[in-house]
């Protein structure tokens, strides 16, 4: 016997999209055990009227939260409340095409955990979008992908649109902040076979968007907080600190070539940079991504060259932007220290991405 699906959708005044939205939920699972379960935030546009017609003719049960708002939290009142074994989630603005709905399915009843609907991923896509959505988006996923590594796992985890299986998650320790409740569930929840299928982000034809600025505060605010709650901003944190200590260690060699050497200003700054690269790597290695060095593949030495390129890169990027900067007239230690917090920047980047992937 197939497992009971439960469909939850979080609307808040989508009055022009709900019925379509269930009839074309009906006729893509047909023949299928399931329920939708409509979390309403107190919509004032006729949307509570219309979902609960639709509850006379389709398996859809409607919750009207007069207090609480916010999909996220939308999303945690419908699985309390959900009967089935598998949970989907989609959006109420039929961006979220339900013909996509069996091919989580299948993906789920393949031995998936949890399954996303990929707008990332070989035949997915947003076709619509302009070049500001667009960068949006891929800074957003950056961001993910960089301060929370377990997302790294998923092209697309900020998808709205996604299955997974209620027994992999309490949700007592669901803490979502804001709209990004797959993030929230696949990093707090306990999935070993992760999987994306591809789907074509579509445009709304009816109702407003909810894309407001604040949901770029709360996403940060999110992501902050899972790094708490899954221990990866005691690594950022780590990695300030060997990066203060190199920046000593860098000033502190500058100090004392200006002292004992008569080089040119611009080649002054390149032992300090060399010496911080060896002392940043080792206390790396050993103190911020220890956890991953007992993991890895890579030998010591092949953990070092690939560290070497990284810094490498990032050492020329200091040494570049602090010679700019003494050429342009501005103090040697001023100009070095701005140069050491970009090359920071980057050397975070891609320290966590790969050379401690």
């Amino acid at each position: 016997m197939k497992e009971m699906l439960s469909i939850i959708i979080p609307t808040y005044n989508e009055k022009d999209n709900i019925a379509p939205l269930v009839e074309r939920v009906h006729r893509a699972l047909s023949g299928r055990d399931f329920e939708i379960i409509i979390v309403d935030d107190n919509s004032k546009d006729g949307t509570i009227e219309i979902a609960e017609g639709l509850s006379t003719r389709y398996p859809v049960k409607l919750f009207v939260r007069r207090e609480e708002k916010g999909l996220a939290t939308a999303v945690i009142h419908g699985i309390k409340q959900a009967s089935g074994n598998i949970i989907g989630v989609m959006d109420a603005d039929l961006q979220h095409p339900p013909e996509v709905l069996p091919d989580l399915l299948k993906a789920m009843e393949g031995g998936a955990d949890i399954v996303f609907a990929s707008r990332y991923v070989e035949g997915g896509g947003c076709p619509g979008w302009d070049l500001t959505r667009k960068i949006i988006s891929k800074v957003a996923l950056m961001v993910s992908h960089i301060l929370l590594p377990s997302s790294r796992r998923v092209k697309d985890p900020l998808t709205g649109f996604f299955m997974f299986r209620r027994e992999n998650v309490t949700v007592e320790h669901l803490k979502p902040i804001g709209y990004k409740i797959s993030l929230e569930i696949m990093l707090v929840g306990s999935f070993k076979n992760v999987v994306e299928v591809p789907f074509i982000f579509k445009e709304r034809s009816a109702g407003q968007s909810k894309l407001r600025p604040q949901q770029q505060i709360d996403y940060l605010k999110h992501v902050f907080s899972l790094m708490a709650r899954t221990g990866e901003i005691k690594r950022f944190l780590k990695f300030i600190a060997v990066g203060i200590s190199g920046t000593l260690v860098n000033l502190g060699v500058l100090k004392l070539v200006t002292m004992f050497t008569g080089w040119h200003e611009n080649v002054q700054l390149i032992p300090g940079i060399e010496v911080s690269i060896i002392t940043n790597f080792l206390l790396n290695d050993f103190f911020t991504f220890a956890d991953r060095r007992t993991g890895s593949k890579l030998s010591f030495f092949g953990r070092l060259a690939k560290y070497n390129l990284v810094a490498l890169a990032g050492a020329l990027i200091n040494w570049g932007i602090a010679a700019l900067l003494v050429n342009a007239g501005l103090n040697i230690f001023l100009s070095d220290f701005i140069g050491i917090v970009i090359a920071f920047l980057w050397n975070y980047f891609f320290s966590t991405i790969w050379a401690w992937k």
